[in-house]
């Protein structure tokens, strides 16, 4: 069992996680006890199916665990309930996607402001604005995500992830649907933000090199954690 510090800010204790599958119950991750410290930065590699990103939905309250404890910034949110879950993440946690994830009929400002205008912040399009500012975006706060690149549309999803100065800060392969150059230029901006907020970064990737830049490493294998 894990004795909380003050310096802690994740801690998960014997979390399991079991999805029902059309052959019956799956077990996708196994016992996880781990404590991610405030304002460090890890990775998470593992092959495809080893449980690298449900851990992290785990950590985030999107998926809810079958067993264990889960604490996030001080908070236990082990058994809180999906609305309870989804005003905690919009208060500590920020989430960055492969997928961007972008709402298609909203400009970038729009994007971002939707969430904060939902955590009840009144002053959400000056939130909104000074974050696309941040990732260097505010010439193109009234575009459409199709009239974007594929970079200038991730900028748009760490703004909105960074909005709100998060405690937590998730990125799930963020580089995976870019090439390289523009890639590189994201985990820059990334660790940039982090570094601004005093954010912890939890960063799922399959690039070696980019996971040693990160204070720790740690390795998911067939839904257990080990340590690099």
């Amino acid at each position: 069992m894990i004795r909380e510090n003050e310096g802690t800010i994740v801690s998960l204790d014997g979390v399991s996680l079991t999805l029902p599958g059309p052959e019956g119950a799956v077990s996708i991750l196994h016992d996880i006890t781990i404590e991610l410290r405030k304002k460090e930065s890890v990775s998470i590699m593992g092959a495809s199916g080893s449980g690298k990103t449900s851990l992290l939905m785990v950590i985030a309250g999107v998926e809810q665990a079958s067993a264990g404890k889960i604490r996030v910034a001080g908070t236990d949110i082990t058994h809180f309930n999906e609305d309870q879950l989804a005003l905690f993440r919009r208060q500590h946690i920020g989430i960055v996607f492969q997928n961007f994830h972008l709402i298609p009929t909203m400009t970038a400002i729009e994007n971002i402001a939707v969430g904060l205008e939902l955590a009840g912040r009144k002053d959400a399009i000056e939130l909104a604005r000074a974050a696309l500012n941040e990732v260097g975006l505010d010439a193109r706060a009234h575009h459409y995500p199709n009239q974007l690149s594929g970079g200038e549309q991730q900028r748009v999803a760490l703004a909105r992830a960074c909005a709100m100065h998060p405690d937590l800060l998730l990125a799930d392969e963020p580089t995976g649907n870019l090439d390289s150059e523009t890639g590189k230029r994201i985990i820059d901006l990334l660790f940039r933000l982090q570094e601004r907020h005093g954010s912890t970064l939890v960063l799922v990737t399959h690039d070696k090199l980019l996971a040693e830049t990160t204070s720790r490493t740690l390795v998911m294998q067939d839904g257990r954690l080990h340590h690099a």
